[in-house]
């Protein structure tokens, strides 16, 4: 099926993201003064920039590791339906874990993955997500922090991508539509 002809415009610029990621890696640094060693670990694929950007803010020692759960495919529509695709390579257990998600939408992906790593018993486990959709909620879950709320609206750029266009793009950008003339 061909792609629908879309223009973006940006929502968030670059700079703007970076002046968040600063105060929220501050506050993330804070509530985990106490730990020997914060596990960051990054939902893919969307959060590779957020989470490169956020590890390198932190000042403290920290362990990365990554899952890829998903619920879009190449989509515009969550299936509601989330597979685990890539696993940890580390165990959790008795360790500080910081889930790092691009995007809660209709929250059922990082309902479904904290529910998985809290059942690994780590010692502590909190969720930090760059966007928040609260209007497209389908489950009670909130991240522990959120970058910024926006409105319905599909976006794309700093990681998250359309049908694997656009992650590289420096600000998060608003997909537009527009009918070929």
């Amino acid at each position: 099926m061909p792609e629908r002809p879309y223009v973006i415009d940006e929502m968030i610029s670059a700079k703007a993201i970076a002046a968040r990621i600063e105060t929220l890696s501050r506050e993330i640094a804070a509530a985990f003064a106490d730990t020997d060693k914060l596990v960051v670990v990054g939902l893919l694929r969307g959060s590779f920039i957020f989470i490169a950007d956020l590890v390198r803010e932190l000042d403290m020692a920290i362990e990365v590791d990554f899952i890829e759960a998903s619920s879009y495919g190449d989509g515009m529509q969550s299936s509601r339906e989330v597979r685990i695709l890539k696993d940890l390579r580390g165990a959790i257990e008795g360790r500080d874990v910081l889930v790092v998600e691009d995007i809660v939408d209709t929250g059922h992906t990082l309902n479904h993955v904290m529910r998985l790593l809290r059942s690994r018993k780590p010692a502590r486990l909190k969720s930090i997500a760059l966007l928040d959709k609260p209007s497209r909620r389908e489950v009670d879950f909130s991240a522990d922090w959120t970058g910024f709320e926006i409105p319905d609206a599909f976006v794309v750029g700093y990681g998250i991508d359309y049908a694997q266009r656009n992650r590289n793009l420096p600000h998060i950008g608003k997909v537009r539509f527009v009918d070929p003339a």
